[in-house]
């Protein structure tokens, strides 16, 4: 289904923006997906670019999102966290694993009333064939570090210790938009 347009007359005739373009204009980006290289590459690029042309004033960034990649989710959440405006992040639908992380960026964290979170530990496959033990050890201790480094990334952004946060994200813990304010993971809902 392609975006609706709006409509603005000007003195130039009848103008013609897409809603992401006008939202965009409005300091407003979503991600509707998942966190890949492709779609973080484009989330940096538009968020830089407002970063930039009006450093300090408020970037909206609405998630609702299956996950994904965390290499690429990292980069584009380590953007945000070094911006000059001020980010404010809604949940609207479900942030799951990656796409809570992005949630946790915010430095005003909103849900909307029926929205959820999920954190939990990273995953890995390994693929169908046959790994050596060196191979499989490596990659044991870089999803070990990676799990660290979200847990800590957790651990900040609500003020939770390590060892809560571990306990939590043992398996898929979801969080309704009132349980996500008690942890610490949003700062409101919108109602």
């Amino acid at each position: 289904m392609r975006d609706p347009l709006i409509i603005t007359e000007t003195c130039m005739g009848n103008q013609y923006y897409s809603v992401e373009d006008y939202m965009f204009n409005q300091r407003e980006l979503f991600l509707d997906e998942g966190v890949n290289a492709e779609s973080m590459a484009s989330m940096i690029r538009q968020f830089r670019y407002l970063d930039q042309v009006d450093p300090g004033k408020e970037i909206t960034l609405y998630i609702t999102s299956p996950g994904g990649e965390v290499t690429s989710g990292l980069a584009f959440y380590d953007v945000i966290r070094m911006a000059k405006s001020k980010v404010r992040t809604i949940c609207c639908g479900t942030a799951a694993s990656m796409g809570a992380i992005l949630f946790l960026s915010g430095d005003e964290r909103l849900m909307t009333r029926h929205s959820k979170i999920m954190i939990h530990d990273p995953s890995i496959t390994m693929g169908n064939a046959p790994s050596k033990a060196l191979e499989v050890k490596e990659t044991l201790e870089s999803i070990m570090k990676t799990r660290e480094d979200l847990a800590r990334i957790i651990a900040e952004r609500t003020g939770k210790t390590l060892k809560t946060v571990y306990a939590k994200t043992k398996g898929d813990a979801y969080f309704s938009a009132d349980e996500a304010v008690k942890f610490g993971l949003a700062t409101g809902v919108l109602e």
